[in-house]
């Protein structure tokens, strides 16, 4: 079985959004972002953030690929940005980092 990391790397989407995603990364922080997409309180640790994240892209990509009405490019790049902001969290903290 895969580990979430391995899986996200394995995620294969359009380069147009990756892009997006990969600058606005670069910015990312997590209080914000975190609670605005996954509702307010306690935020979860990196991992099940990445695991609730993953969720919600899936969810859009199946919207993206149906043709979907309801379907924003803007919320997709705003979870993938947050995929990888958890994700490089979850590296640091795995590799004795600081949590950021």
């Amino acid at each position: 079985m895969k580990d979430i990391l391995s899986i996200l790397k394995d995620l294969r989407r359009p380069r147009l959004l990756i892009r997006a995603a990969r600058i606005g990364a670069q910015d990312y922080r997590r209080d914000p972002q975190l609670h605005r997409l996954l509702g307010y309180g306690n935020l979860p640790r990196p991992g099940a953030a990445l695991m609730r994240l993953m969720e919600i892209e899936a969810d859009l990509n199946d919207k993206r690929t149906g043709d979907d009405s309801g379907y924003s490019v803007s919320r997709h790049v705003e979870v993938l940005v947050a995929m990888m902001g958890e994700a490089r969290v979850l590296r640091e903290t795995q590799s004795g980092g600081l949590i950021g």
